[in-house]
């Protein structure tokens, strides 16, 4: 498992943002897939569990990038 962060690490380091855009419009895409497949009775679940793993992920991701643009126009 170690080596498989490893291979992800060297993706990510080789990949530029167009690369990065397609993965997450994948990600997205199985995401809609699975969510079209939920049973009516359990999605209320399913959404409410989609909305707390987006709440816990988008917001690091948007902090670290928050981050990377104050340290740019400080240098500015």
């Amino acid at each position: 498992m170690c080596r498989l962060f490893e291979y992800a690490d060297r993706y990510v380091k080789e990949s530029d943002w167009k690369d990065l855009a397609l993965l997450k419009l994948c990600l997205c895409a199985i995401g809609v897939l699975i969510g079209i497949s939920v049973a009516p009775k359990h999605k209320k679940k399913v959404m409410a569990a989609a909305a707390v793993v987006f709440g816990f992920t988008y917001v690091p991701q948007m902090t670290k990038f928050v981050k990377i643009i104050i340290d740019e126009n400080k240098k500015n």
